[in-house]
Parts: structure tokens; C-alpha cells; sequence
């Protein structure tokens, strides 16, 4: 009789137990940049959610984190949809496909912005040819886009009157408010500070994304998809604007618990005021604006509360 109320104190003592801990590394953004405080907030969510999770956050970068969780020395990150995607696909600048990285949720939209001083008559894609143009730096989200898009129009950069690489948006908007630069081209959020300065000192107008250009874009990276800047988020913007978009995204080690991602997944839409209040672009995301997919294979713990939710 001893030995049996031994062995079930025992093993109610260890029904009991917290659960063991699991220690996992997320990867972020660069410093100054949004991603940081974004991942601070997630990670208080999680840990107070979930039961013996403990998150080691780190500095990092797009393509930096995917390659980070694929090759197992983070199992979280933040990334860009579209970049990521060529990871999946195994394209440059990967060095091989990512095999290891699965789609946790999507967060809020980035938009691929040309925008164009009045005076230079740009009107679509193809009116580019032969005017100056100012873009990010090589291998950059935005460069690539802008290389893409050109390409859509049988051009490249040799067919413009100049191209600069400009790291800072302030270096740009000085090059387009000095005259040495009719064309800007930038993905972030809109509306864009840089943008809300240029309009300031110059008339301008941002470029709608024609069909064509769209479907080769979206045919080339699954990342991709259309969204609209309305009217009225920039001075003198009196129509909506099409344009393309990618997602800031997350992604998890697909080797990470199902029931671990699912709580992480269901925190995250109990808590989209706390998110938003770090990154206003996220006010009002609903479980199906996570869901959207965007060509990165989803976790079985994300699949499970999305259709639990209803929004696949």
C-alpha cells in the first residue's frame, strides 16, 4: 500500500509540474528600426502566455533572419514576404533553397512607391525611360523592385538618363528637391515621411502599377500582391493609387511545437492593440489578414488556429 501511494504522489506530482522550459531565439531588425520594439512586444506577450517559454531577442534583418531560423540559430524572425519567398524558391541573394522556415503570420503592408516630380511627365512604368532616378542600394528590398519593374517594361537602369544609390531617404528627397533626380522609387509604409517632405517643397505624383507590370512582378515572386494608397495620404493625391505591396511577416522553425505556434498565433489576435500601439499599421488586423498567403508554407500550429478561427 505505501509503494502504491508512493507511485501516485509521484505521478501526481509530476502531472503538476510546470512544463518544461523551452528556450528559443528570435530574430529581429536593425537598431532604430521598428522590428526591435515590435519584437519586445511579442516576446512579454508569449513568455506571459505560454507556459515555460523563455525568448532570447536579438538584432537582425530580412534576409538575415530567414537564413537565420533555416539554418536553426533562431527558431523565430521577422522577414518581408517577398524576399523571403525567393528563399523558398532558392534564388539570390540565397545561396541555396530555405527548406527549414515556416509562415507564422502576416503583420502589416509594405508599399512600393515611385513617385515622381510633376515637371518630369511620368504617367505609368513605361514613361521612366530617359528620366533620372534615384533608388535604394543594390540588393535592397526596393532596388530589387525597382530593377523588376523596369525589366517589365523592357528597361533596366541603363535606359534612364542617371541612376543614384542612396542609403538615407533624406539623401534622396534632397537629390529630388535639388532637381538631380526626377524619379524616387521606396518601399515602407505609407503614408512615407520622406515622401510628406518631398511634397512639402515639390509638386509630385505617385505611379500607379499597370496590370502588366503587376502580373509579371507577382508571376515572378508569390510575395507579391496589389494594395491601394488612397486618396488624400499624400498632398494633392486626389485619386486612389495602386501600387505593389509585400507583407512584414513572421516566421517560425517549422520543427517548433504545434501547440507552442498555435498559442503563439492565438496570443498575437487577442493582443493586435497591444502590436499596433508599437507599429500603428497594424490597428485592426483580423485573423484572416494573417492568413493571407503569400507563398511561404504555413506551420501546422498557425494552419490549425486559422481554420479554427475561420479565416482559411
Amino acid at each position: 500500500m505505501k509503494v502504491q501511494k508512493t507511485l501516485i504522489a509521484a505521478a501526481l506530482a509530476l502531472a503538476t509540474a510546470p512544463a518544461a522550459a523551452q528556450q528559443v531565439t528570435f530574430m529581429t531588425g536593425p537598431q532604430g528600426g521598428s522590428w526591435i520594439p515590435l519584437g519586445g512586444a511579442l516576446k512579454g506577450m508569449w513568455e506571459k502566455a505560454i507556459p515555460g517559454l523563455s525568448i532570447t531577442q536579438t538584432p537582425g534583418a530580412g534576409i538575415a533572419n530567414i537564413r537565420g531560423v533555416d539554418e536553426g540559430k533562431a527558431q523565430i524572425g521577422l522577414a518581408n514576404s517577398n524576399t523571403t519567398v525567393d528563399g523558398v524558391e532558392g534564388r539570390a541573394p540565397y545561396p541555396k533553397k530555405v527548406t527549414k522556415v515556416c509562415q507564422l503570420a502576416n503583420l502589416y503592408p509594405q508599399y512600393f512607391q515611385v513617385v515622381a516630380l510633376t515637371s518630369a511627365n511620368v504617367n505609368s512604368y513605361a514613361d521612366l525611360k530617359g528620366k533620372s532616378l534615384v533608388a535604394q542600394p543594390k540588393g535592397n528590398t526596393a532596388e530589387i523592385m525597382t530593377e523588376m519593374v523596369l525589366k517589365a517594361n523592357g528597361l533596366n537602369y541603363q535606359s534612364l538618363s542617371r541612376v543614384n544609390f542612396q542609403a538615407a531617404y533624406t539623401d534622396a528627397v534632397s537629390l529630388m528637391k535639388d532637381g538631380h533626380a526626377q524619379v524616387m522609387t521606396l518601399g515602407t509604409t505609407a503614408p512615407a515621411s520622406a515622401v510628406m517632405d518631398l511634397a512639402s517643397a515639390r509638386d509630385i505624383k505617385l505611379i500607379p502599377v499597370d496590370d502588366k507590370t503587376f502580373d509579371f512582378v507577382k508571376k515572378a515572386n508569390a510575395g507579391h500582391n496589389k494594395l491601394i494608397i488612397k486618396a488624400g495620404t499624400y498632398p494633392k493625391q486626389d485619386r486612389d493609387v495602386p501600387v505593389i505591396g509585400y507583407s512584414t511577416h513572421l516566421v517560425v522553425a517549422c520543427d517548433l511545437p504545434e501547440q507552442t505556434v498555435y498559442q503563439m498565433v492565438k496570443t498575437m489576435a487577442a493582443n493586435v492593440d497591444a502590436m499596433s500601439a508599437v507599429v500603428k499599421a497594424i490597428d485592426g488586423m483580423k485573423p484572416k489578414d494573417m492568413a493571407q498567403d503569400i507563398g511561404v508554407p504555413f506551420h501546422k500550429g498557425a494552419l490549425k488556429f486559422y481554420k479554427e478561427a475561420g479565416a482559411m
